[in-house]
């Protein structure tokens, strides 16, 4: 059986942050303690889901509607 990866870009985030703009997005990926992406492709950056999930479950519990 295969697993299936499943990515985020800066817009799945900033929909799944409750949608916040492009330059809060930014912010927020450049943290120290935001997860660091798997991949910088031309059209942008990547993270794992479940990075992004995980740090959202810790740093944004109010937004923790996933499970």
């Amino acid at each position: 059986m295969t697993s299936s990866v499943k990515l985020m870009g800066a817009h799945e985030i900033r929909v799944r942050l409750g949608g916040v703009s492009r330059q809060r997005a930014y912010q927020i990926t450049q943290r120290a303690d935001f997860p660091k992406p798997v991949a910088d492709l031309e059209q942008g950056k990547v993270w794992l889901a479940s990075d992004v999930e995980a740090w959202v479950k810790v740093k944004r519990p109010h937004q923790d509607d996933e499970d």
